[in-house]
């Protein structure tokens, strides 16, 4: 297993373990790495320290590990330099961020399934569907489905009206 330290392309930083960097590139090609705080599938690596280890010094660090410590000859003398404070980690949310974005999850969930039970999904012939209601060719109901950036400009230019709504994948 190989960890990388993550960030999506709106800052927030977390950790991904993958069997090889192989495995990795190929989980971010196909859009499944997400950013736990905000789902954001525009995923690249943040800046790492390696981890080196040397056969060169593995037997004089392991010797000096064992190696033992006197103890410092009084208690009381001060350290020279302040230990840093300690920093929280900026790529973990808190326990309320959580469950904020788990309420948004939820609502999310819900508004989906909404449009799932009273829609009918098009694909990716939601513009030209969207077009047949708008200009009475059809009758007209409630739709979704995907269409291309441009398909969506279009149809705005139109004068006809669409929104764009987060789609989570299914629940397991």
């Amino acid at each position: 297993m190989i960890s990388f330290n993550l960030k999506c392309s709106r800052g927030h930083r977390f950790e991904g373990w993958f069997s090889s960097s192989d495995d990795y590139q190929h989980q971010c090609d196909k859009g499944l790495v997400t950013c736990p705080i905000c789902d954001d599938s525009v995923i690249s690596k943040a800046l790492m320290t390696p981890n080196v280890a040397a056969k060169s010094n593995a037997k004089a660090e392991q010797a000096q590990a064992l190696t033992p410590v006197p103890a410092p000859a009084t208690a009381s003398v001060p350290a020279l330099t302040p230990k840093p404070a300690p920093t929280p980690m900026q790529h973990m949310p808190t326990p309320e961020q959580q469950e904020a974005m788990a309420e948004a999850y939820r609502v999310v969930r819900s508004f989906q399934s909404k449009v799932e039970a009273e829609c009918d999904y098009v694909g990716d012939k939601f513009a030209e569907e969207a077009r047949k209601i708008h200009y009475g060719e059809v009758e007209p109901r409630g739709i979704y489905g995907q269409s291309s950036p441009d398909d969506a400009t279009a149809l705005e230019e139109e004068g006809i009206s669409i929104a764009s709504i987060p789609w989570l994948p299914p629940e397991n």
